[in-house]
């Protein structure tokens, strides 16, 4: 059933320790920050959501990845437990909430075949950053679906993605289906709203991060 925006209240967070072993390839990692890009994100969509990304297991290693496009480093494979707790040295542990979830579909569809496409499709575009000319037009994209105006061509991604838009087609290459906006963007929130997602569970980080707000006006919607 679709994640609320109650999911942080109402759900007792566990360690990544406890999580790790429920986690699945193919599972995905929503995000509710509190910086500046992820609140113009929030803002724009009417939810707690700002950031997903696709998680995928590298059990031969012992790791769990996050595939993401990140505002300042475009595509990247980023293990969990440093997203989770940081790594110690000079990276911090991501400052916001983080929930696992699970699109009910996503064992009938992977194939050996479609993981093999989406594994390519993903992998392709590590390290394929975007310059201020592509942020402006992810800004666009996103201001245009929050005042329910059509994305025109011009502005629609090609190998350039915001988060939601690469963890989209990630699960597009497997066969599953995310319902984007009709308008013709794809945010955090529609992943949340999905009716066939699942939460597998919240994860507590090191990270003390401040209390989200969405808008007032979306106070009844889902995240």
């Amino acid at each position: 059933m679709p994640i609320t925006r109650d999911v942080f209240r109402t759900t007792h967070p566990r360690t990544y320790q406890e999580l790790r072993g429920d986690i699945r390839n193919g599972d995905m990692l929503l995000c509710s920050g509190h910086g500046a890009f992820s609140r113009m994100i929030q803002m724009a969509t009417w939810s707690n959501w700002s950031h997903v990304g696709f998680i995928f297991r590298l059990d031969d290693i012992d790791r769990i990845m996050v595939l993401e496009s990140v505002e300042r480093a475009g595509v990247r494979a980023i293990p969990l437990s440093v997203l989770v707790d940081g790594n110690g040295k000079s990276r911090s542990p991501y400052r916001g909430r983080l929930a696992i979830a699970r699109h009910a579909a996503f064992n009938e569809a992977v194939s050996p075949e479609k993981m093999k496409q989406m594994t390519q499709f993903a992998l392709d575009r590590l390290a394929s950053g975007y310059d201020m000319s592509e942020v402006l037009k992810i800004a666009a994209r996103i201001m245009l679906g929050a005042f329910r105006i059509r994305v025109p061509g011009v502005l629609r991604p090609d190998d350039e993605y915001i988060c939601s838009e690469y963890a989209y087609e990630c699960y597009r290459h497997i066969g599953v289906e995310i319902p984007g906006h009709p308008l013709g963007f794809v945010a955090p929130s529609d992943f949340a709203r999905c009716e066939h997602v699942d939460l597998v569970g919240v994860v507590k980080t090191r990270a003390s991060p401040k209390r989200i707000r969405a808008p007032r006006a979306a106070a009844t919607q889902a995240a």
